[in-house]
């Protein structure tokens, strides 16, 4: 697995769908030098372990956004499937309400590019090239500062979920570190969180 902390984020553009609507050429760079970014990556649309964690992630939207963070999830869907998903009732396996942007990666490249795409190419015993695995994203979370550097990079197995407040944690550690240059220690918590 690539460890892409204190590197330059690898950038792309691609298709995604924002509270309802497609935006062609999406970008992480209209957040340079505005905002830090939470990108992450998730397996699959209108599966059972996804939408909770990305109505997670809609629920604490206020939070990140008053600490100046984009969040930002991608998986290796299209576009479409991603509209429809965002179209379907919570009831009935889907993300009604969630407005941050879905990033639709269907080419595989920007999971790739990130190391968390599952599988691998191979060779048969008659000497052909097959995919081994699964090629659908872990769960990876990648927080990203306003420079566009990878500050913190966590990869989950697909069937674990994660933790927003965790997620949150981090962020407020990486803004303290930035603001007053102090390190922060195991279980360190902001002020205001502790």
């Amino acid at each position: 697995m690539a460890v892409l902390v204190g590197k330059r984020a690898p950038s792309f553009k691609a298709t995604a769908v924002i509270d309802g609507a497609f935006e062609q050429e999406f970008s992480l760079d209209r957040y340079l030098g505005k905002k830090h970014v939470l990108l992450f990556f998730y397996p699959s649309d209108f599966s059972l372990l996804c939408p909770t964690e990305l109505v997670a992630f809609q629920e604490q939207l206020p939070d990140f956004d008053r600490r100046g963070v984009a969040v930002i999830g991608c998986s290796t869907d299209s576009h479409y499937a991603h509209l429809a998903w965002t179209q379907t009732a919570r009831e009935h396996g889907g993300i009604m309400g969630v407005k941050f942007p879905l990033v639709a990666d269907a080419t595989k490249t920007i999971a790739s590019n990130y190391d968390v795409l599952g599988g691998h190419y191979d060779y048969s015993e008659a000497g052909l090239m097959t995919y081994v695995g699964s090629p659908v994203a872990y769960r990876g979370l990648f927080l990203i500062d306003k420079d566009g550097i990878v500050r913190h990079q966590l990869i989950n197995d697909r069937p674990l979920g994660r933790s927003i407040d965790e997620a949150l944690r981090i962020v407020d550690a990486l803004q303290h570190f930035e603001q007053y240059g102090e390190v922060c220690p195991a279980n360190w918590q902001a002020a205001s969180a502790a």
